[in-house]
């Protein structure tokens, strides 16, 4: 029994400066098309009108997918992808193979097309991916192979697959709801089970483990972080629900799980709440997040990327030397002086007025900080300011000079 839900994907903003396909899923999408299309000037075509953000919203449905694809002068075109569907025998072996195995149930439940699920559908007799040869286009430009058009809407979907695997799925004729129902159905307990017994002792459960399936493996983490899915839908947001902040917030939660779990010691130190706010905007979110996080923060906008400037040279510690200035004690103060004494000869040495941990140059636009750390960071004036000029260093030369050089480039 094919199921005829229909999912419709609002076109995506342009592709600048990232990849079509992250997950590996995606990449065997885009194989299949790179493969058999006979005109590879047509794929690079498709390329490049995916990527100037002039597919329009995606249609998925059973053996076939649909968008409205602008040329370069504008000229709308209908493209066409059709895709073999499975027969009811393949999603009975396929959803037989899925329910022996709890890790697959699992990966689906995830979103997730781990290879091993699809080598065991293979090898049951069911091709989940494309083969060469098997996404078959069709466009009003009249083209009788893949066109620009059909591969831009290609491109497109690579992107949707890698959100979402169950587009898939629906493309080979099963949807989502209907999927999720039959392994629901062959996984359910017996009706003949005992229906009084609500659970059994945990040593007993403890001594049948080994009839269980094994857990499956953990997955290689990825190079990246993946995409969190677009919230960008037809449907308005509840009240008090701002979809670009979750979708922000998504996409800078998965970065920080993927630093965690690549960085034994990748743990921050507490935050502060108006420090958190600049770890985040490093993420270079929208405007209106911008706006949020400044606010939440106690910044004005300018403030905050001011802040972010400093974070990206040096993270919490230079934050504090952007913002907080402090009275260097009488032992710091010593060696801070020792250094810049013997930074330059007596007749190059540059003359410094201090207040704090901020020494000025008189009659430049330079400054140094000190850190408490006895590191010293850049800093210029521009348009009236002090903003950072580089990272730390030891040497208070050697940071004055990389002042002094930002100031130069940007004068």
């Amino acid at each position: 029994m094919s199921d005829e839900t229909e999912r419709t994907f609002a076109a995506f903003p342009p592709a600048h400066g990232r990849g079509f396909a992250q997950s590996w899923w995606g990449q065997a999408w885009l194989k299949a098309l790179e493969d058999a299309a006979l005109d590879t000037a047509q794929v690079k075509t498709g390329r490049r009108l995916a990527r100037a953000g002039a597919v329009g919203a995606v249609s998925v449905r059973p053996g076939r997918i649909t968008a409205v694809v602008q040329d370069r002068d504008r000229t709308p075109h209908r493209a066409d992808v059709l895709l073999e569907q499975l027969s009811d025998d393949q999603w009975d072996r396929f959803l037989d193979m899925t329910v022996e195995r709890a890790g697959h149930v699992a990966a689906l439940l995830d979103r997730d097309m781990p290879p091993h699920l699809v080598e065991d559908a293979a090898a049951a007799g069911v091709e989940l991916l494309p083969g060469m040869g098997d996404l078959e286009p069709e466009c009003d430009c009249g083209a009788w192979d893949h066109c620009g058009h059909t591969a831009a809407l290609c491109y497109q979907v690579a992107r949707l697959l890698d959100e979402d695997p169950f587009v898939l799925l629906l493309m080979r004729g099963r949807g989502e709801r209907a999927l999720l129902d039959a392994l629901q159905d062959r996984t359910a307990v017996p009706d003949e089970a005992p229906a009084h017994r609500e659970g059994v002792d945990a040593a007993e459960a403890y001594a049948a483990g080994d009839i269980l399936p094994p857990l499956p493996a953990l997955p290689e983490l990825p190079e990246e972080p993946g995409v969190p899915p677009s919230l960008d839908t037809e449907t308005p947001a509840p009240s008090g629900v701002d979809p670009a902040a979750l979708e922000f917030l998504a996409a800078r939660t998965a970065a920080r799980t993927h630093r965690l779990l690549a960085e034994q010691d990748a743990f921050d130190d507490e935050l502060t709440l108006a420090q958190d706010a600049v770890r985040l905007a490093v993420g270079t979110p929208g405007t209106a997040v911008l706006e949020r996080l400044s606010e939440g923060s106690g910044r004005t906008t300018e403030e905050l990327a001011l802040a972010l400037r400093a974070w990206r040279d040096g993270g919490v510690a230079a934050l504090e030397v952007l913002e907080e200035e402090w009275t260097v004690g009488g032992e710091t103060l010593a060696r801070a002086r020792a250094a810049l004494d013997s930074a330059w000869d007596e007749e190059e040495r540059p003359s410094l007025r201090a207040r704090g941990n901020r020494w000025t140059v008189v009659g430049s636009s330079s400054q140094l900080r000190l850190g408490r750390d006895g590191r010293w960071w850049p800093y210029r004036k521009e348009r009236g300011r002090w903003v950072p000029a580089g990272g730390a260093v030891q040497d208070p030369a050697t940071a004055l000079a990389a002042a002094a050089q930002e100031a130069l480039e940007i004068g």
